[in-house]
């Protein structure tokens, strides 16, 4: 049992480094541009044992896109531990922002996938996202309906909670050019997470002061 538990550990660390390899170089290169040897050379494994756990460039590129948008879900955990629009967004919001920050490749190599038309992922997007969608959709509409915040439209507040979070990750040499040439130091990057915060909130009619500078 020991010796399965150890093979098993070393099999698991040897897939995490080729997902985080991989994930940078699809990111950096594009699915054409990409190679098996440079996600090896990144993961500081054989390109044999890359072959080994992903048997094709597609099985590992549709491995790494599900693993980075099965991540992103994650964030919407907010959703389901609390019944208060505010403090739900406010934790959606800031997560996801988290998140734009600590995997900025995921974030580029997700949009630029949608942007060719998730040749990759159209199944998944349909079987897993779409679904994920209409219950945070659903929630929302239960929260106007009860009068716990404006009338707006679920689709667009999602979409641009999005795209403001997702910004961060997608445009971030743009906005350190803007930082006199500097990455948000830790301060700077909590402020944006506040003032995203607050301008989408307050923008639905809710009260986020409490929430904010956690």
């Amino acid at each position: 049992m020991p010796k399965s538990s150890g093979k098993e550990k070393i099999r698991k660390a040897n897939i995490n480094r080729i997902l985080v390899a991989a994930e940078q170089v699809f990111a950096n290169s594009g699915f054409k541009g990409a190679t098996m040897d440079a996600i090896a050379n990144l993961a500081g494994v054989p390109k044999a044992n890359v072959h080994y756990y992903f048997a094709t460039k597609a099985a590992l590129y549709h491995r790494v896109i599900e693993d980075v948008c099965d991540h992103w879900l994650l964030a919407a955990l907010p959703f389901d531990q609390s019944d208060d629009p505010a403090t739900a967004l406010a934790g959606y919001i800031c997560a996801k922002m988290d998140q734009a920050r600590q995997r900025p490749f995921g974030s580029r190599l997700w949009a630029m996938e949608i942007i060719r038309g998730a040749p990759a992922i159209k199944g998944y997007l349909h079987t897993q996202l779409k679904p994920w969608f209409e219950a945070r959709t659903k929630k929302l509409d239960s929260w106007i309906a009860t009068g716990k915040m404006h009338a707006v439209d679920p689709h667009a507040l999602l979409y641009m909670i999005w795209a403001s979070t997702q910004h961060y990750a997608d445009f971030s040499h743009q906005i350190n050019v803007l930082n006199d040439d500097q990455d948000l130091s830790d301060e700077q990057f909590s402020h944006a997470k506040d003032q995203v915060c607050q301008i989408i909130l307050t923008g639905v009619g809710l009260q986020v002061d409490h929430l904010v500078r956690k």
